[in-house]
């Protein structure tokens, strides 16, 4: 099964299944496929954090975003990621991958995702997204208003602070 089926398996079940609020968590048993492996055999770095864009798919459809995106001729932009990994997903094993927004900024939605098989965390972390238009980033407060919301008024967990000073850090001193 490669990464389109998947993505379609994807779209197909998140316009059947209910809908979510942001900030809802959504969860989703999956298993660790052969095309996931790397030469260690073990599922690759770089595939987690695609896993997490086919949730982050999922949780657009089914917050009502991906439709609003549409309707303005917006596109959603990934702004990075954070991710620390723990333990090894081998070969057929299954785990859940649990997925919810935790914050929201000017721009940015902030969302924390987690790798668990049984109870034991595999790989955890944050990624950030947006929508983008034609003048750049669109405001968070216009885009969930296009959905009829008003952005969720979390204050921003500590580690995502410390991953954006970090990130300015990063950026600041890059060539």
């Amino acid at each position: 099964m490669n990464l389109y089926l998947r993505l379609l398996m994807t779209l197909l079940r998140a316009w059947r299944a209910p809908r979510l609020a942001p900030g809802d968590t959504l969860e989703r048993q999956l298993r660790v496929l052969p095309n996931d492996l790397d030469i260690n055999g073990h599922m690759n770095n770089g595939r987690y954090l695609t896993v997490v864009d086919l949730m982050l798919v999922e949780y657009f459809v089914r917050t009502g975003f991906a439709t609003a995106m549409l309707r303005q001729g917006w596109r959603p932009m990934s702004g990075g990621s954070l991710i620390s990994y723990r333990r090894g997903l081998n070969p057929f094993q299954v785990y859940t991958l649990r997925f919810r927004l935790d914050a929201t900024d000017q721009h940015w939605n902030y969302m924390r995702f987690e790798f668990v098989r049984g109870d034991k965390v595999c790989a955890a972390g944050y990624m950030k997204g947006a929508a983008v238009g034609r003048g750049g980033l669109v405001p968070n407060l216009e885009s969930y208003a296009a959905m009829g919301l008003v952005p969720p008024a979390h204050a921003l967990p500590l580690p995502v602070r410390d991953w954006i000073a970090a990130e300015q850090g990063v950026m600041s001193t890059a060539w």
